[in-house]
């Protein structure tokens, strides 16, 4: 049943992120701002692939740690934040600011993958064993 629940979820944020990153592009390209700019393609991938991480993380430790899983979710925000200033906050403050362009780069496929994530993680803790 879990197992189920993962690979939907898998899905869920996958397809949730290709229909957004879809739409941002086509958005960017009608305000006629460069599309593939600011490291959107990178921004979606680690955004998807963390949020993979920590659901299967959290599949992974589900019976283990199962009364701290929403510490672990928790943590799993602050591995993100850390990925954010690790790799993308370098790129965007090379010219010493962040645009609202650049800031929307990120944060789109951010709340995107958290969004769908916390759906996943809702029904995979309401099915614990």
């Amino acid at each position: 049943m879990n197992k189920d629940i993962l690979v939907k979820s898998t899905i869920q944020i996958t397809i949730a992120s290709a229909i957004v990153f879809f739409i941002h592009t086509m958005l960017l390209w009608q305000l006629d701002y460069e599309v593939f700019a600011n490291h959107i393609v990178l921004a979606y991938v680690v955004n998807v692939l963390v949020a993979l991480s920590i659901l299967y993380g959290l599949y992974f430790f589900r019976k283990k740690l199962k009364d701290q899983m929403g510490f672990l979710f928790m943590a799993g925000s602050l591995l993100k934040f850390a990925v954010f200033f690790i790799v993308f906050y370098p790129k965007y403050s090379v010219d010493g600011q962040i645009t609202r362009v650049e800031f929307v780069t990120f944060f789109v496929p951010y709340v995107t993958c958290l969004v769908t994530e916390a759906f996943g993680v809702l029904k995979l803790l309401k099915n614990l064993d």
